[in-house]
Parts: C-alpha cells; sequence; structure tokens
C-alpha cells in the first residue's frame, strides 16, 4: 500500500501554508487548490445560466449537469449520476427528503432516528411530527464500565425497535463526535434481515456520511443503502452538499420537489428545487481529482486506504495522551472509542470532570489565547447525544473535540498534546 508524501500533500493546500493547525476539520477542511481553480474557472470563463444553446451556456451546463454529478457518483460509488442530488447543505438535502416522502409513508409508519448530528435526525423527527407518525431512539450504549462516556451505536440496539411498520432507519456512518465508524454494510445487512422476519417489506435506510467521507470511501452499492448524503466542504471542497438516492427510491417514493411542469419522473432532479451554486457544483469535480492525486495507483480506494494508515500516526499518540494514568487521575475522560485502528476516525472528543473538572470551552480558550491551533468546544449539533450521556454533562458546554484529517501532521499533534499538558496542569 503506498503512503502519503504529507510534504507533496500538504502543498495542495494554500491555507496550510500560513503554519496555522486546523485541528476543527470535522466543521469544515481546508479547500485543495484543485477545487479553487475550478471554482475561478467557472465563474471566469462558464458563469451562465443553465439550458441556453450559445456555447458559454452549453459549457456550463455540461459542467453543471453531466461533469459534477459524474464525479459525485464515484465518491459514493453510486450507479449512475442521476441518482446524485446537489444542495446548499447536508440538513438541507435530507429535508427536502423527508419532505418528498410524505405522500409515500402510511399513518401508522415508524421512524428510528439516533441521538447523532441533528442533519440526519432533525429531517425525520420533523417528518413525523407533519404527518404524526412513530419516532424512536436509537441511543448509543457504554462500551466500557471504567468510562460510562465510552458509548457507541451498537446493531443489537436497534434489532428490537424494528416492527412491520418500520419506514425509515436513519443512522451515521462515523460519529462525529464519537469518531467511531461504524460498519455500515454488518449493520444494514442485520437490520434488513430483521426487517424481513417482522415484515417491514417498506423499510428504507438513510446513512449520514459526512463525518465519514473525508477519512473513508463510501459504497453505497456494497452498502446496500437507499439514502446518503455528504458535505463536501468536509471532504477539501467548497460548501456544498451532495446526496445519494438510490433509483427504486426514486421511482418509487419520492415525491418530486421542482415546478409542475418539469418531468424528473426517476432522475435525482426532482429532489432540486432551485439550482444549488453552479459554480460550487462545478467545483467539487476537483475533489476527485485531488485524492486520485495521492496515490500513484489513481485509484479512490487506494487513496483512502493511505489515508487511513496516515491518520492513524495522528490518532494513536493523541489517545495514549488523553487515556494516560494521569490524565484520568485529572478527570479526562474520551467521549467515544479509546481503541486505535481503522475503525476510528480522529476525531476526538474528551471532557474534565471530576473533583477538578474544567469546561470545556476553558479548555479550548487556551488554544485561541495561544493563537497558533483551531480547535473547538460544544455539542456540534449532535445536541440530544451529548444531552443523553451520563453522568449529565452540560449539553451547551458540551466536549472538547479534536478533529485531524490527513493534512495534520504529528508535528501538529505534539503542539496539541503540549498544549493540553499545559492546560490540565492549570
Amino acid at each position: 500500500m503506498a503512503s502519503l508524501d504529507i510534504v507533496q500533500t500538504r502543498s495542495q493546500f494554500p491555507s496550510l501554508k500560513s503554519g496555522f493547525i486546523f485541528g476543527d476539520n470535522a466543521g469544515g477542511s481546508q479547500i485543495a487548490q484543485e477545487v479553487i481553480d475550478r471554482l475561478n474557472d467557472y465563474l471566469i470563463n462558464t458563469n451562465a445560466q443553465l439550458g441556453a444553446e450559445y456555447s458559454v451556456s452549453a459549457e456550463s451546463t455540461r459542467r453543471v449537469m453531466k461533469d459534477a454529478p459524474t464525479e459525485a457518483a464515484k465518491l459514493f460509488n453510486a450507479r449512475s449520476p442521476d441518482e446524485i442530488v446537489f444542495a446548499a447543505s447536508s440538513t438541507l438535502n435530507l429535508d427536502n427528503l423527508a419532505r418528498s416522502l410524505e405522500r409515500k409513508i402510511n399513518d401508522d409508519a415508524e421512524i428510528i432516528v439516533t441521538g447523532e448530528h441533528e442533519a440526519n435526525v432533525g429531517p425525520w423527527k420533523k417528518l413525523a411530527n407533519r404527518i404524526q407518525v412513530g419516532i424512536k431512539y436509537w441511543r448509543a450504549t457504554p462500551t466500557k464500565d471504567s468510562n460510562p462516556y465510552s458509548i457507541s451505536l451498537k446493531v443489537e440496539d436497534v434489532l428490537p425497535l424494528i416492527t412491520a411498520q418500520t419506514r425509515i432507519v436513519a443512522f451515521t456512518a462515523c460519529s462525529n463526535i464519537l469518531g467511531s465508524i461504524i460498519p455500515v454494510k454488518e449493520y444494514v445487512k442485520a437490520i434488513r434481515a430483521r426487517a424481513a422476519e417482522v415484515g417491514a417489506s417498506q423499510l428504507e435506510i438513510s446513512v449520514d456520511c459526512v463525518a465519514y467521507a473525508p477519512h473513508r470511501k463510501i459504497d453505497v452499492q456494497d452498502w446496500d443503502v437507499d439514502y446518503a448524503v455528504l458535505s463536501y466542504y468536509k471532504v477539501y471542497g467548497p460548501h456544498i452538499s451532495a446526496m445519494y438516492v438510490r433509483q427504486s427510491a426514486l421511482r418509487n417514493s419520492v415525491s418530486p420537489l421542482v415546478h409542475h411542469f418539469i418531468k424528473a419522473d426517476d432522475i435525482s432532479y426532482k429532489l432540486q428545487p432551485g439550482g444549488p451554486g453552479y459554480e460550487t457544483v462545478y467545483a467539487t469535480t476537483g475533489v476527485n481529482q485531488y485524492l486520485l492525486s495521492l496515490t500513484p495507483a489513481n485509484d479512490l480506494n487506494a487513496s483512502f486506504a493511505a489515508i487511513a494508515a496516515h491518520e492513524q500516526t495522528l490518532v494513536q499518540p493523541l489517545i495514549a495522551f488523553l487515556t494516560h494514568p494521569a490524565q484520568w487521575e485529572r478527570g479526562v475522560r474520551l467521549v467515544g472509542d479509546d481503541t486505535v485502528g481503522l475503525n476510528r476516525a480522529p476525531t476526538i472528543s474528551f471532557v474534565v470532570v471530576g473533583p477538578h473538572a474544567m469546561q470545556s470551552k476553558d479548555v479550548v480558550k487556551v488554544f485561541d489565547a495561544e493563537g497558533k491551533a483551531g480547535i473547538r468546544w460544544g455539542h456540534f449539533y449532535a445536541y440530544t447525544l451529548i444531552d443523553d450521556l451520563s453522568p449529565k454533562l452540560d449539553v451547551n458546554d458540551g466536549v472538547v473535540r479534536i478533529s485531524l484529517v490527513h493534512y495534520n501532521t504529528v508535528e501538529d499533534v505534539q503542539y496539541i498534546t503540549d498544549t493540553l499538558q499545559k492546560v490540565l496542569q492549570l
């Protein structure tokens, strides 16, 4: 397996030249030069309304309506570009999806959601409220007796919730708080088997890949899911989202949101009321080109394998520091899995509890004062997950989150751990 050339990798991000350590990548990654170039190119050379016959419009239409969904389909491993929907955010994409399903959900239906990022929770809760159907919660549960905050989403906890009325199961492929990477294929297989047992013949699965996509390769066909979403601005691209909708769902489940005179019966355009920024849609085509440049193989799977391998060099020293007996005695508790391995993204959250407890915002305040690295505190829109933690935390203070990606270095981690050492001695 090819390894990352970290110098070459970092050279493709102009913002990294400042030397600032970006440690809030789960909130938004830096943007690759390949993407910036395409953003500029579109605005300079093809900034025209779509659908006209003159040459600039024709080129603009090709870039936005053909090139962008074709590249997004590769990132999802979708069967067709016709299964790709663009919107300003993943929250908006999923909210549109939920609205489009209203007419096709029976009065006795049930929807199962997790307590993860509200983008893939809120739209389904609002849908259930609008059409008055049942909502159930698949909650993350503890994995270790020693640390009550070491929780994860377990498939055995969702299976008893599935009944003949279950219509939607919505969960995350990677938690933006816990950092745990879910074995999506394994979970989906178990969910579908249970659905067959109880007669849930219309069950569909929606997977939030926003915190997964920067770290691992999505494969909606292998996973056998109906809906999946990612945010390009967390995958080295512009601020826009792409959503996968299985073609059978486009044909049978969703109703059009577009103008009544637009015919889009079984293609994704039916879920795209009004066009998102054309320049950002086209700029997303640079993301795959950047990812493919990471290894000589010119293959997305190889690139993500190299990303995963490098990320382990970042995760290992940071988790080792935070779980050291000295930090445990100080009151540091990881929120999520404390193991290192390929099932762990470099998104690491913790709290400081006990006799010498610290508020999360006070930990981050020291980093902000030094001005050399950016990390965050809060609930990060996983409000329900944080609010459910026991012993209880202040949900508005939340956790300290350090979220790294493959362009971060071991030197970045060293600075972060050194600074944490000083903070925890205060």
